[in-house]
């Protein structure tokens, strides 16, 4: 069988094998093309792990702060864990941090739509560009009160 046929067959399998081949330092039996793909994949999925944390982090201090009386600790505790996952991932992959400006716009969106489905506000009642700055997401203390309330 294939390199190629290994991996549209049995992707594990196909990873063991490159596995294998690069501790080994075969790199002439290496899938390159796959192996390429592969890698780049890997990158977009951090870019898109980053954009899904930040869009939840975003959505629930909109709804933080646009809706004071439907406050929660349920509220509070996705923010803060979505914080620290969205930082965890920044420290991990220091190649995302240039596009962490990038990431909070498309976020932003996504953070728009979940705030739309989940609350009884609609799209013209929150700002249509994301109101806060990098330093203000990783904030704990933003919204006001939001590490203690």
């Amino acid at each position: 069988m294939t390199h190629a046929n290994l991996y549209e067959t049995d992707f594990y399998a196909w990873t063991v094998e490159q596995t294998k081949l690069l501790k080994e330092g075969d790199f002439k039996h290496l899938d390159l093309v796959n192996l390429v793909e592969e890698i780049a994949s890997l990158g977009q999925q951090q870019r898109q792990e980053l954009e899904n944390r930040l869009a939840v982090l975003l959505g629930h201090l909109l709804k933080w702060e646009f809706q004071p009386d439907r406050r929660s600790k349920s509220w509070r505790a996705t923010i803060r864990e979505q914080r620290r996952t969205a930082q965890r991932l920044l420290q991990q992959n220091l190649r995302l941090k240039p596009y962490l400006a990038e990431a909070i716009a498309v976020a932003y969106e996504s953070g728009l739509d979940l705030v739309v489905r989940e609350t009884p506000l609609d799209y013209p009642d929150l700002p249509t560009d994301c109101p806060y700055n990098p330093k203000q997401i990783f904030d704990p203390d933003v919204p006001a009160g939001i590490s203690n309330a």
